[in-house]
């Protein structure tokens, strides 16, 4: 019998619930966010039912073309391509449309909703009942070489990015979807991508390692002056997926201070690497438990990728968070550890590389 769901305040590490807004040709799920009733995920409503205050909300600019992940994760053994990485301008365009909805939806939340550019926003936000969301790029192809667009994103609220999604761009090598699959791939970060590496150190611009293959993961910790930040990931010793951490970089990201947020997608929690929905929470709470011990209780979060992966039956949507509270308790997990993987160390981190 399934545990009773249990309910705390959830910051969780990423979502790409601004591409499912902005993909949704009717419009609909942008215009019913705050009242809930569309597909997906994350909206205000089931948000507010699972305990979900805030979160990293991902602008990822989408590959054309390309296969189903849901078909081709579905069996193992595979190795899917790298799919075509788009152009600055195509990229750009859908970068700042990306933006554009998600301050959209902060002029027309009536106070529901409020991007957050610091710490204490996020506080003040948590503290009044506001969805609190934190603008991040998950695949830099907008920005340009000089990264003078880093500076406009940031000035618009960016807080964090990840350099690459799965396929190679200007700044460094991503991970291919592989299963049974090493992260160690293809080469590192590029001149341009060390480049923007210093540049986030510089503006406090949080550098997720989420989808860098193993030589750009190095490159990060050598130039990086701040902690390591994975925002979805899990462990390669339960999965052997390319985009999961290794025991050697859990360890590097454990002595830089930094964390690992716990992805939901079941292709990379199972140990058969399958997209498959009917996965147990137990799973999870066997990643966590690994991610704990490697990191310490300081070092695990939860980065669920809701609205951008197949998730666990269980869970479902960020209503069903709940559920996995519920699991971690039932697994031993202390009311303490349990507070600092839903929230705690999540805003721990990122005051660290904020400042603020």
């Amino acid at each position: 019998m399934a545990a009773d769901p249990i309910s705390v305040p959830i910051f969780d590490g990423h979502n790409d619930t601004l591409l499912r807004l902005m993909n949704d040709p009717t419009g609909q799920a942008f215009d019913r966010f705050f009242d809930g009733g569309e597909p997906g995920h994350i909206d205000a409503v089931s948000a507010r039912a699972g305990g979900l205050f805030g979160g990293l909300f991902a602008i990822f600019p989408p590959s054309t073309g390309g296969l189903s992940l849901s078909d081709a994760m579905s069996v193992a053994p595979y190795r899917l391509p790298f799919p075509d990485t788009p152009g600055r301008d195509e990229a750009t365009a859908s970068t700042f449309r990306m933006v554009s909805i998600l301050l959209r939806l902060e002029a027309r939340s009536q106070g529901a909703l409020t991007v957050c550019r610091s710490v204490a926003d996020i506080e003040t936000a948590k503290a009044s009942g506001r969805l609190a969301a934190v603008l991040h790029i998950e695949g830099a192809e907008a920005i340009d070489p000089d990264l003078h667009a880093l500076d406009v994103l940031h000035a618009a609220g960016l807080r964090s990015i990840g350099p690459v999604w799965s396929r190679p761009n200007i700044f460094g090598h991503g991970v291919p979807m592989a299963f049974p699959s090493s992260p160690d791939v293809g080469p590192g970060l590029t001149e341009a991508g060390i480049r923007l590496v210093r540049r986030c150190n510089a503006l406090r611009i949080l550098v997720d390692l989420s989808h860098l293959n193993e030589k750009g993961f190095d490159d990060v910790a050598r130039h990086s002056d701040a902690p390591l930040v994975a925002t979805h990931c899990n462990a390669h010793a339960l999965s052997t997926h390319s985009r999961n951490l290794t025991d050697r970089q859990l360890a590097a990201i454990r002595a830089s201070g930094g964390l690992v947020g716990l992805n939901f997608a079941t292709a990379f929690l199972r140990a058969d690497g399958q997209m498959n929905e009917d996965t147990g929470l137990d799973v999870m709470i066997r990643h966590l438990d690994h991610l704990v011990r490697h990191l310490g209780e300081d070092g695990v979060a939860l980065g669920s990728d809701f609205d951008g992966a197949m998730i666990p039956r269980g869970i479902a949507s960020a209503a069903g968070l709940p559920h996995l509270v519920a699991a971690m308790v039932a697994a031993g997990f202390g009311g303490e550890l349990i507070e600092k993987i839903a929230w705690r160390n999540w805003l721990r981190v990122l005051r660290l590389t904020w400042g603020n």
